[in-house]
């Protein structure tokens, strides 16, 4: 009986709802078109459904997406390099989302990860292309003096607070500074990272952020709040990341939210990339 309520229900929620309207970046996640419409092929002239193609197996549009952060995560062995699962998977809803508003550089599919909960004297940036599931990069990163000694405790957006800033960043363009070759980063966050740009807080390369720094100091260098990264690799890495690639810092705060964590959203987005059609009840 509860099987046949659903089938029924399906059926017609199917037959009488109306193509979801695609809507342009910056449109509040609660309307957010699910990208539904396309693959259920409705025909709206009589309202007659077509049947679902489906390409995976019957599988759900969430359940396909959990896979292939798990075989991802799984096939990098990024849980053998210190990265939890938990972070993984937020960056990469969080990197779905902008790819969704079309914030992100489409021939793109690098993204970056900092986990600022860990020790300055650890490895704790990821720089991953997830088109080839290759890990590039797995190094030190600095975090903002404010915010810590060996371990970043406090977080601000607020300027002169010289400390780091959690949440999603998209990465713009190069220029050669104080640090050499630098890297701005535009805060997409409210509340948490949008004055970034404001903070001059970018990306570049430090001498204090390396092993030989640690040994003498007993942790890492800091810096006013970048995200700084060894001297020697500073060059590569924001040549890989730049022009707008996904930045993801975590810090294990809870009270951090951001509007780019909206799983919904990052689902959709995966499926209409992947051919992935809503599974049959």
């Amino acid at each position: 009986m509860k099987r046949n309520a659903l089938f029924a229900a399906a059926f017609i929620l199917f037959a009488f709802t109306l193509p979801a309207v695609s809507l342009s970046p910056g449109t509040s996640s609660n309307n957010i078109d699910l990208g539904v419409a396309n693959q259920n092929q409705i025909a709206t002239a009589n309202y007659t459904v077509k049947p679902v193609v489906e390409t995976k197996a019957s599988k759900s549009q969430e359940e396909a997406f959990d896979e292939y952060v798990d075989d991802s995560f799984d096939k990098m062995d990024l849980r053998g390099t210190g990265l939890k699962l938990s972070i993984y998977r937020k960056a990469l809803i969080g990197y779905q989302n902008l790819k969704r508003n079309k914030q992100l550089a489409p021939y793109k599919s690098i993204i970056s990860i900092i986990d600022f909960s860990k020790s300055s004297r650890q490895n704790r940036l990821w720089i991953i292309d997830l088109k080839t599931n290759k890990l590039l990069y797995h190094t030190l990163v600095a975090h903002g003096r404010g915010s810590g000694g060996d371990m970043a405790e406090v977080f601000s957006n607020n300027v002169n607070s010289f400390q780091s800033s959690l949440g999603f960043y998209v990465t713009q363009n190069t220029y050669t500074g104080k640090h050499g070759l630098s890297l701005k980063l535009l805060g997409k966050d409210v509340g948490f990272n949008t004055k970034a740009m404001e903070r001059a807080i970018v990306v570049h390369g430090a001498d204090y952020v390396s092993k030989a720094f640690v040994k003498s100091q007993g942790r890492l260098g800091r810096s006013h709040g970048c995200p700084a990264v060894p001297a020697e690799l500073s060059s590569k890495i924001i040549n890989t990341i730049k022009d707008r690639t996904c930045l993801y810092i975590d810090g294990g705060v809870e009270s951090y939210t951001s509007v780019y964590l909206n799983k919904a959203v990052a689902v959709a987005q995966f499926a209409a990339e992947n051919n992935i059609a809503m599974a049959s009840i």
